[in-house]
């Protein structure tokens, strides 16, 4: 007897549409995705893809949406401890375990480069504000903490796709990175 592979309904197809289609925009960004790939990848048609997201645009922003709720979700989970200071210190352990996967670190970079689109822009200036609203919120920071958490958590995006870990934590790695370059030219 051949057993019919399950059907998949809309929303699981989104959501396994919408995963493929983070990678390719970490990989290739808003322009150079293409919903062909981004289809092949997720194992449907074209036309799937397009009759459940209308746009690639409308697909990016899912992508986005998905990727800021990613991070809060780890934000939520992590944001323990008798003090501001120890829970976004927990809550920034939590964001550099997100930044291990080069392509969840890449699509967060994406995301801020697609903003010369206005409505890309728009939603990822919204997302990024809730966040920071939320990280007060589950912190108790202060604004000036919650403005040295939110800068440390760009600058270690930057470390993390330069694959110098360091810049977030050692003052002196600029000097120490020159200085290697120095003495190996």
């Amino acid at each position: 007897m051949n057993a019919k592979p399950a059907r998949h309904t809309a929303d699981e197809r989104r959501v396994e549409i919408t995963a493929a289609a983070a990678i390719e925009f970490a990989r290739r960004g808003l322009e150079g995705a293409t919903t062909d790939r981004i289809a092949e990848r997720a194992g449907v048609s074209q036309p799937y893809v397009v009759r459940l997201f209308g746009t690639k645009k409308a697909l990016f922003l899912a992508v986005a949406n998905r990727a800021f709720e990613r991070v809060a979700e780890a934000f939520r989970a992590s944001a323990v401890g008798e003090t501001p200071e120890d829970r976004l210190e927990n809550m920034g352990a939590a964001y550099v375990g997100l930044l291990s996967d080069r392509d969840e670190l890449a699509l967060q970079l994406q995301l801020y480069a697609a903003a010369h689109d206005p409505e890309i822009r728009a939603c990822v200036a919204t997302r990024f504000a809730q966040l920071h609203e939320l990280c007060g919120e589950l912190s108790g920071a202060d604004p000036e903490q919650l403005r040295s958490f939110m800068a440390k958590g760009m600058l270690c995006n930057v470390a993390a796709a330069l694959d110098i870990p360091q810049i977030a934590w050692d003052e002196n790695w600029a000097r120490e990175r020159l200085a290697a370059l120095d003495t190996s030219s």
